[in-house]
């Protein structure tokens, strides 16, 4: 073999495998990117208006989730997140009765609140919004959770990410009509989470 022909098959493995690292750093940045919820630094309030002059908020302090986000593919997210019904606090015991109760969440029967984002929409680097389903009550309907997150997730591998969410439900839809002339149908459920890498 020639000095020339030995050049040549250098220069092509060099590009080779060249090839195959960048082939396999593309790889990498598209792995999907799996997170458990820190239930110790997240936080989940639902605020109604009460006479349609002021509003009360329950909060539910118990959670556990995931999250899982795909680089370059935001509609591959999945955020899957479970509230446990029983544990809702309320700002005074006639409301927590109420809540607790077969006319709002009814903790003996649904002792839990689910919410599985199947899609994440982004409209800039930190903001965007995720399309789910919410189950409560035993009823499961699409709902729309607007995020937004302190730092873009797809570039923070390796390390916690905070986000915070907001969406409006219409509580008859999940089959708490009662106390219409009191307690204001639509609700406003915001959530606070910091998300550890797996």
């Amino acid at each position: 073999m020639s000095a020339l022909q030995n050049r040549t098959l250098h220069l092509l493995l060099i590009a080779l495998l060249a090839l195959l690292h960048h082939s396999d750093i593309s790889a990498n940045s598209s792995a999907p990117i799996g997170y458990n919820l820190d239930a110790g630094a997240s936080d989940v309030t639902a605020k109604v208006s009460f006479f349609g002059l002021a509003s009360k908020t329950a909060r539910f302090p118990r959670m556990e989730g995931d999250v899982t986000i795909v680089p370059g593919a935001p509609e591959r997210a999945r955020i899957d997140v479970t509230f446990d019904a029983r544990a809702i606090e309320a700002p005074d015991e006639t409301t927590l009765k109420r809540l607790r109760g077969e006319k709002f969440f009814w903790v003996e029967r649904y002792p839990s609140i689910r919410f599985v984002g199947r899609s994440l929409s982004m409209s800039s680097p930190t903001t965007g919004t995720v399309t789910g389903e919410l189950t409560a009550r035993g009823v499961t309907r699409s709902e729309t959770l607007a995020v937004d997150f302190a730092s873009d997730p797809s570039a923070s591998t390796g390390r916690p990410v905070r986000f915070s969410g907001e969406m409006e439900i219409d509580r008859r839809d999940y089959g708490m009509d009662s106390y219409q002339l009191i307690v204001g149908n639509t609700v406003d459920i915001k959530l606070s989470a910091r998300m550890i890498p797996r």
